[in-house]
């Protein structure tokens, strides 16, 4: 056994003009840890004011950063890089502590991170535009980029660690100044990468963090000093963002959920097949974007699929993700936990067989965690309601398809896209999450707007074009 004590209580402050500044609010809440039911922190439920006195500071110190030159910019992004290296350990145990996940989870997640912040350091060729000469006589024309302003982007639980550097080395390196909300149920993975923003050299106001619930992100998204938002989260809440924004005039980027399949035919390598698989559909306890939740077994692999995936399933250790050997942890709440053991009874009620049941996982010395184990449903009727519902949760659900076009026709119906019926496809890939110079891509209900987060979409989504068209009088005509 390897697990350590919890952190003693802290109340979670916020990062304002390059200062931590404990919150005033009326209204906070627990941190919990989801393996264990122990309370690690208490987060502020920030007010609009305090969010807005966050912006004026990002607003304030605009002006000087955005005319920083971008070699300048990115000289904080190479020291954060080395720091983050420094730290990977400590900000991983954070991680698992309020998330749940393994660590060797957890050390995934900030190697992308990092990724992220070592693919904005290229901002001075990344931001670069074009120009022609003598688009008319004696007339030159030039497209310039140019950063927006304030940056808002609001991230999810389920990856406290990378996703917020999706957008903060991009947003920064592009001469943005950024205000991020984290989730409030993992509010200490960025409370203590701020801590190493600290010592990076930034300006003051140039990053910024604030706590917060719905009041927060409303006057993110009202607050008309803020140019653009950033969003990953449920696809009902990520509809609601994309248009509250659209209504105020700001550009957005929303990532919203997902219902991933993948197709299984009976000539694939079935042992490989199962481990990729198994390790996207149980890995972070399903709670990820890309989780495969649907198997589609083509032809003879129905049989042989089914019974590998579910002997690969019922072996996975599940614990505490900070003890050695477990192989997946808790989903984040007790609500989160309710909610998964109702869709798997769902299931079971409109015809699927349970060939693998996790609802009544219970862990010695875990008993406050919120388990649930490994979950294989076996014939799920393809109109079921689960076949289009996010369960977020360590559930596969197994269809079976006479052909390969029933298989891609069943796919294609989906309402979501964010892995294999759209955006994002892996082949003999069990999450199919782009490298750091590719865009997150998204379709369809798991997606709302133009530019994706990271790469080359990143940095069009930061910056703004502007057309400079020169004439050159005669007397004053070029000699080079």
């Amino acid at each position: 056994m390897t697990t350590t004590a919890a952190p003693p209580i802290t109340r979670v402050p916020n990062y304002v003009n390059g200062e931590w500044r404990e919150s005033n609010s009326a209204d906070w809440q627990d941190v919990v840890n989801p393996a264990t039911g122990e309370v690690l922190a208490s987060v502020p439920l920030s007010s609009g004011a305090e969010v807005a006195q966050t912006i004026e500071a990002a607003a304030a110190a605009f002006p000087a950063w955005r005319r920083t030159p971008p070699e300048d910019r990115i000289q904080p992004l190479f020291k954060l890089k080395q720091l983050l290296e420094e730290h990977l350990a400590e900000l991983a145990r954070i991680i698992t502590l309020e998330n749940g996940k393994t660590l060797a989870e957890s050390k995934a997640e900030l190697r992308r991170a990092i990724e992220n912040v070592e693919v904005a350091c290229g901002i001075p060729m990344m931001m670069q535009g074009y120009n022609l000469e003598d688009v008319a006589r004696g007339i030159d024309e030039t497209m310039i980029r140019q950063p927006v302003g304030v940056v808002a982007a609001i991230t999810p639980f389920n990856f406290p660690g990378m996703i917020p550097f999706w957008f903060l080395p991009y947003a920064i390196a592009c001469g943005n100044t950024l205000v991020l909300k984290p989730s409030e149920r993992v509010p200490l993975t960025m409370r203590y990468a701020f801590e190493l923003l600290a010592q990076t050299g930034l300006p003051k106001g140039v990053v910024n963090l604030v706590n917060g619930g719905k009041q927060a992100v409303d006057t993110l998204l009202d607050h008309p000093k803020v140019r653009a938002i950033s969003f990953v989260g449920s696809t009902p809440i990520a509809k609601y963002i994309y248009a509250r924004a659209g209504e105020n005039g700001k550009r957005a980027q929303c990532q919203g959920g997902a219902k991933n399949h993948v197709i299984v035919l009976p000539d694939a390598d079935m042992k490989m097949a199962t481990q990729i698989i198994s390790d996207s559909a149980f890995g972070c306890a399903g709670q990820r974007c890309l989780a495969v939740s649907v198997a589609v077994t083509v032809g003879e692999a129905q049989k042989t699929f089914r019974d590998a995936i579910t002997e690969s399933a019922a072996s996975l250790r599940v614990g505490n993700g900070l003890d050695e050997g477990v192989q997946m942890g808790p989903v984040i709440t007790q609500q989160s936990k309710s909610r998964v053991k109702s869709l798997i009874e769902r299931g079971a009620n409109e015809g699927a067989k349970v060939l693998l049941d996790g609802r009544s996982a219970t862990l010695r010395n875990s008993e406050k965690g919120n388990f649930v184990s490994p979950t294989v449903l076996d014939a799920l009727p393809p109109n079921s309601e689960l076949t289009d519902t996010e369960i977020f949760g360590p559930v596969l659900s197994l269809v079976h398809a006479r052909d390969l076009d029933e298989a891609l026709a069943f796919l294609e119906s989906s309402a979501y896209g964010n892995q294999a019926s759209a955006g994002n496809i892996g082949i003999n890939i069990g999450v199919a999450a782009p490298m750091a110079y590719f865009p997150f891509s998204g379709w369809k209900d798991s997606f709302f707007g133009v530019q994706h987060a990271q790469g080359r979409d990143a940095v069009e989504f930061y910056t703004e074009k502007k057309v400079v068209v020169e004439r050159w009088a005669a007397e004053h005509s070029r000699k080079f």
